[in-house]
């Protein structure tokens, strides 16, 4: 990590409402590993002061690929960006996912927690389950479907696949090794579900500095209060601490 670097926006495209894929050009050696983000900064202005912290969604030749919801004034201006626009980056950040994991292996993904699951899918040994939840529209299922195994989704709204939650159709019993992030009553149903077996939850929180000098991402695990950012965003099931 050598501190925020400039570079620029290849393409920024809303591909569902409010969600935005966005790509841009980064010419260095390392880019990251399945389940790491960036602190990104899009506009010059000093409100909002803190960059936000985004997922990396995939990684190709000098480009790095993010898949982001707007839900405030940040990812609002990042969504003004277009091809040419400078950004501010900081990373790879925190930890990752395992990709040295073996056996019947599922992916299970809510909402806008599909994002580091991409790169994840990419840079597994073996093709997986792919499990995807969305509210009411579908994004990235063409990209899934190159990588994926077998693919199963579900919409709140019934307008594909199943009508309800994930975790209605999720066959938990099938795999001993899974990946999961989204909304946390979706992942404690799947650690419900899933008890006994090898869990990875990618966590969100609200960051500042991203590297983990300001504490104020920290979340109660089972091993006392951990920094999303340094000692995760990853964590084992076994860690987290689920409020009932």
């Amino acid at each position: 990590m050598k501190g925020y670097r400039r570079t620029t926006v290849k393409s920024n495209v809303e591909i569902a409402t409010n969600i935005y894929e966005m790509k841009i050009s980064y010419p260095y050696a390392f880019l990251g590993c399945p389940g790491q983000f960036y602190m990104l900064k899009g506009w010059k202005a000093m409100d909002p002061f803190l960059a936000r912290p985004i997922s990396i969604a995939d990684v190709e030749e000098n480009t790095l690929s993010f898949l982001y919801e707007v839900r405030g004034k940040g990812t609002y201006l990042m969504s003004k960006l277009r091809e040419g626009d400078s950004l501010e980056l900081l990373g790879p950040l925190g930890k990752g996912f395992d990709t040295n994991v073996k056996g019947n292996i599922a992916i299970v993904a809510g909402g806008i927690g599909i994002a580091p699951m991409i790169y994840l899918l990419k840079s597994l040994n073996s093709r997986v389950d792919f499990y995807c939840g969305f509210r009411d529209q579908a994004y990235y299922i063409d990209k899934i479907k190159e990588y994926a195994k077998d693919i199963f989704i579900s919409t709140e709204s019934g307008s594909l696949g199943h009508k309800g939650f994930i975790t209605d159709i999720f066959k938990a019993e099938k795999y001993n090794v899974v990946f999961t992030c989204g909304p946390l009553p979706m992942m404690k149903k799947v650690w419900d579900l899933c008890k006994g077996k090898k869990v990875y939850m990618s966590m969100e929180n609200r960051m500042a500095c991203g590297f983990g000098a300001c504490l104020g991402c920290s979340i109660q695990t089972k091993d006392g209060m951990k920094r999303v950012c340094k000692e995760g965003p990853v964590f084992s099931g076994e860690e987290v601490f689920f409020c009932d």
